[in-house]
């Protein structure tokens, strides 16, 4: 997580949910992953398709921790389904739910000096857990058991670990840049900006 050291804990973390710019910076991800995830999204196979839906979730895991992360996955995948008319499949949005607790989570307590190693392993991780493999899983038992979970897992693995490679590097990106990295510094410390001293 790239918010304030000082006080990065699990506890300080959910308080972030009290703060009302985090909330709709949390709402917006919500809703540009729905929309970006449904709407602007290549489908290769049924149970496969090459998107950028996680990446918001990603972002929010990292910058607010896992329990932001969590609640932006849980509304991206409800906004995504009331956007394309069907029903949520539980499995799937427990597999949003972890991507954004997941790279939360890793964010938070691994890598804290090498920025860029740890956005990619918290959302290389958040996908193994929720793309890779729980999605994959609900999609199987979406659709009946029609393709083989062999079959799924072998496309599905390469496929995100591409995507891991472009939302990490993007992320990478908006996240050396100091005007941002200040500015998202001084929304969960609810205006104050902290040294690093």
């Amino acid at each position: 997580m790239y918010t304030t050291k000082a006080k990065n804990s699990p506890v300080n973390n959910l308080k972030l949910f009290g703060n009302v710019r985090v909330l709709i910076i949390a709402a917006f991800l919500t809703a540009l992953s729905g929309a970006v995830g449904k709407v602007f999204s290549i489908d290769v196979m049924p149970f496969a398709r090459i998107g950028i839906e996680n990446l918001p979730i990603v972002m929010a895991g990292i910058w607010f921790g896992p329990f932001v992360g969590g609640a932006v996955g849980l509304g991206a995948d409800l906004f995504g389904c009331l956007l394309k008319g069907y029903p949520p499949n539980p499995v799937t949005t427990v597999g949003f739910i972890s991507i954004g607790v997941v790279s939360g989570i890793v964010s938070m307590y691994m890598f804290k000096n090498n920025k860029t190693l740890a956005v990619v392993l918290a959302d290389l991780a958040g996908h193994i857990a929720g793309s890779m493999v729980i999605k994959t899983i609900g999609l199987y038992y979406l659709f009946g058991g029609q393709y083989p979970i062999a079959i799924m897992f072998a496309w599905r693995i390469p496929l995100y670990i591409g995507i891991v490679a472009v939302e990490s590097f993007l992320i990478a990106v908006i996240m050396k840049n100091e005007a941002f990295s200040r500015c998202l510094d001084r929304i969960c410390n609810h205006g104050k900006i902290r040294s690093n001293a």
